[in-house]
């Protein structure tokens, strides 16, 4: 009696078929037992800076999958979520780096997590590894630069120019240096333009403090700005750790609403009812002041170069709620973008004139 013969083709199908399953089995196997881990390549210096001040970060992952993703932290004094509270997730690209901006600190962190990791805004101490966290590296900041930052001279005082980001106006807003210069008339410009297809903006500070007085600002035509630009002139205390930094402000903005007034006067906090003033300034050149004295700050506005004369007001108010005493705080002067409102194209406004008089 003959055996019947082996169906080959079946046979071989069935072993290439166990063969792949194998495969699959020790690749998949193989990704599970890596373990995940995160690198830091790129810190930033280390300073405690401030809400307003951020930098870059990027590093890369090693065993990542698909859902994963980094969270950032600044530390200044204790851990702060990065970039923004509400923004806490950095993706992972496709070739396993990452990059961000991050407020300054001390220290740098990331953290490599699963979906559904909930972040805490701010924390004493990192989570560990474990869970849904599968992976943490920090790195201390690098040494300080100590070089002179670009400066520009304006109306007798030597300013500082903004470089770095921001995210003044609830969003982040890139600045560029090239974007504010002097006329021959020694009128400030301050633009906000496309840059490498992003827009870019403008802002000034003062590198100490002036304290009590009366603060001027002598600008030409803002009534047509585009509702999504703010410029304004505010106090700004970059080392005081309280969330309203010792800001006064003029803002001259609709705030992304063409409906809105085009002007305001705050004391922050703004959320405050009281705190804020809306008016409506006028086509033309207009002058914009605060007189700060203690526990009070009297804001008010007039037709054209007018500093010191009696001009009837185009609108005046009077804070004595709130107003804080002078620290660190330096005088900004700034164009930007508000939120994540559209700008349709290049914006300018033109200062004539800074003036403080004790």
């Amino acid at each position: 009696m003959s055996l019947p013969k082996p169906k080959t083709g079946r046979f071989l199908f069935t072993v290439v078929l166990l063969m792949f399953f194998a495969l699959v089995h020790s690749d998949c196997s193989s990704q599970k037992d890596q373990k995940a881990s995160i690198e830091i390549t790129q810190a930033p210096r280390s300073d405690p800076g401030g809400p307003d001040t951020l930098e870059t970060i990027s590093g890369r992952v090693t065993g990542a999958r698909p859902g994963q993703q980094i969270v950032l932290y600044a530390k200044a004094a204790k851990w702060w979520v990065q970039p923004m509270a509400d923004q806490p997730f950095t993706p992972i690209q496709a070739d396993s780096h990452w990059q961000n901006s991050i407020h300054l600190g001390t220290d740098y962190a990331a953290l490599l997590v699963e979906p559904g990791f909930k972040p805490p805004a701010t924390t004493d101490s990192l989570p560990a590894a474990g869970g849904l966290v599968l992976a943490v590296t920090t790195v201390p900041g690098t040494r300080p630069s100590f070089s002179t930052p670009t400066t520009l001279k304006f109306s007798g005082y030597d300013w500082e120019i903004r470089s770095v980001p921001s995210n003044r106006g609830g969003k982040r807003n890139d600045y560029d240096p090239a974007n504010a210069w002097i006329d021959d008339q020694g009128f400030l410009h301050l633009r906000i333009t496309q840059k490498f297809g992003k827009w870019t903006c403008a802002e000034l500070m003062l590198p100490r403090s002036l304290g009590y007085g009366s603060y001027f600002v002598v600008i030409r035509d803002t009534a047509a700005l585009d509702p999504a630009v703010v410029a304004g002139m505010f106090t700004w205390d970059e080392s005081d750790d309280d969330e309203n930094h010792r800001e006064m402000s003029v803002e001259l903005a609709r705030w992304g609403d063409p409906a809105n007034k085009n002007a305001q006067y705050v004391v922050q906090p703004y959320y405050v009812p009281a705190n804020v003033a809306r008016f409506m300034t006028p086509s033309g050149t207009v002058t914009h002041s605060f007189r700060w004295e203690p526990g009070k700050v009297s804001f008010r506005s007039v037709r054209g170069n007018a500093a010191t004369n009696t001009t009837p007001p185009i609108a005046e108010h009077v804070f004595s709620s709130g107003v804080p005493a002078p620290g660190n705080e330096s005088i900004h002067l700034n164009l930007y973008i508000f939120g994540n409102n559209t700008l349709r194209s290049d914006a300018e406004v033109v200062i004539e004139k800074f003036e403080y008089l004790p």
